[in-house]
């Protein structure tokens, strides 16, 4: 929702962080203004080891972070589009698909990815969200990275604590 009452996650500090981008090619005015305002929010959290690449469409976006999840090489990846519903049944097609094929790649792969693939219901919605969205992708994606970290940190903690009992 556009302007929603997200919470706060505090300073996010991304400078040891790979980041991913996807970024699809259909209605790419909307997907450049994504991307810009995303990589903007990621450089301004002290990402700076950003990799983008791009895709025909959103039915792509998925088999391109597979690809960049299967390097290994990734803290997140972040995935960038726009459908806008049309006069047939193909928008809830390539909503519904792209959006599976984003998550599940993110659970296969134990890698956090940021859905900015929009879905909107025309031009004027997607034109509105299209900074924010951007930029909330960018946090979304360094915030979930630390957290694995910590998790993992956290672990290997609990483990070793637990060998030298």
């Amino acid at each position: 929702m556009k302007d929603a009452n997200k919470g706060q996650a505090g300073q996010l500090d991304g400078q040891h962080l790979h980041i991913g981008i996807v970024q699809a090619r259909f209605n790419e005015d909307i997907t450049n203004a994504l991307a810009e305002a995303c990589i903007a929010e990621l450089k301004d959290m002290g990402v700076q080891n950003i990799d983008h690449v791009f895709v025909p469409g959103a039915l792509e976006v998925p088999l391109a972070l597979q690809a960049m999840a299967e390097r290994a090489e990734y803290d997140a990846l972040i995935a960038l589009g726009c459908i806008i519903r049309g006069e047939t049944y193909h928008f809830e097609l390539v909503a519904n698909e792209s959006g599976a094929g984003v998550t599940r790649v993110g659970l296969d792969y134990h890698i956090p990815i940021a859905n900015a693939v929009l879905t909107t219901e025309n031009l004027e919605q997607a034109v509105a969200r299209q900074h924010e969205k951007g930029r909330d992708a960018a946090r979304v994606a360094v915030e979930m990275a630390c957290l694995l970290d910590d998790l993992s940190a956290d672990l290997a903690e609990l483990v070793d604590g637990e060998g030298q009992a």
